[in-house]
């Protein structure tokens, strides 16, 4: 199971909102060799840490793919980068952010190089984020941290009430 964390608190200049432009960089994934197997609604998330910026939108895919980790990751924020995001302050808004959150229960740490980007496997801060659980018990119900063990379910539970998580409705559909 590969599993892919989808967040903005910004919109974007070309497909606006922020959900919208979660929308797009969907279907921009898909054209980078994924398969979308399986996808959340979207949520809305205060920022973590607390701060003034606005909400964050927020979401999880699980996707099918022939890429390695890094070569994934490395698309990742190629993909970012086409949504205008540039990295530089944790916690900043952003107009997209693409994080690799499992890979196939991979515990990958690798450095930066010349051969691509700097990767952990699971994602070090996955466990403590319930904008990042919630959507994840929606396309993996099952899954379990691959080093500790713990189910989705009791991570969220453990920080639930520490963090505002909820649900969007849907989009209204277009004729």
């Amino acid at each position: 199971m590969i599993l892919i964390a989808l967040g903005a608190n910004l919109p974007t200049a070309r497909f606006g909102a922020p959900a919208q432009g979660l929308d797009a960089a969907l279907g921009a994934l898909g054209d980078a060799r994924l398969q979308v197997a399986a996808r959340s609604r979207w949520y809305r998330s205060a920022p973590l840490p607390p701060a003034d910026g606005p909400w964050f939108v927020n979401g999880v895919i699980r996707v099918e793919t022939a890429l390695s980790p890094v070569a994934l990751m490395a698309r990742l924020l190629e993909v970012e980068a086409a949504f205008g995001r540039r990295r530089g302050v944790d916690g900043a808004a952003r107009p997209l952010d693409l994080d690799l959150l499992d890979y196939r229960g991979r515990i990958v740490r690798r450095d930066r190089d010349r051969e691509g980007p700097a990767l952990v496997l699971p994602h070090p801060r996955l466990g403590e984020r319930a904008f990042v659980l919630a959507p994840l018990l929606e396309v993996a119900p099952d899954w379990r941290h691959p080093e500790s063990g713990a189910p989705a379910t009791a991570l969220l539970a453990a920080v639930a009430a520490t963090q505002v998580v909820e649900p969007l409705p849907p989009a209204p559909q277009r004729e």
